[in-house]
């Protein structure tokens, strides 16, 4: 038998807990998308990384080619950052390629006073360059 003063039990509680149970929902899409471009920007620095040190025709450095191979890579994916690999000039030395981005968290206007929130993701790769 329910009593006169518990009407509105089961409603405060629905109000409780709903906004709770959605934060978590969008908090591990939010994740799941972080997750997805951390791994979209390392396959590309390692694209990047095996371009550069695979010597180019007659044996020149391959840095710009390498540049250019990761970058196309983040723009299929509709990221915007860019890849670098500097020429340490060092035969059969290392090359290191990197690439940084301000992940924008889409959770935000969901929550006052996160307007522009960001995070930075980033990736490096070190191979051993082939001449």
């Amino acid at each position: 038998m329910t009593r006169k003063n518990e009407k509105g039990q089961s409603m405060v509680e629905f109000a409780i807990a709903v906004p709770l149970l959605l934060l978590l929902v969008i908090g591990i899409a939010e994740f799941g998308r972080a997750w997805m471009t951390q791994n979209i920007l390392t396959g590309a620095v390692r694209e990047a990384a095996r371009v550069a040190v695979v010597p180019g025709p007659g044996g020149t450095w391959n840095g710009p080619a390498a540049e250019a191979r990761g970058n196309q890579i983040l723009a299929s994916a509709g990221i915007s950052a860019t890849v670098s690999v500097p020429d340490l000039g060092v035969a059969f030395g290392p090359v290191t390629a990197t690439v940084t981005y301000n992940f924008p968290v889409a959770i935000v206007g969901f929550i006052p006073g996160l307007s522009s929130s960001t995070f930075p993701l980033s990736s490096t790769t070190t191979m051993r360059r082939e001449f």
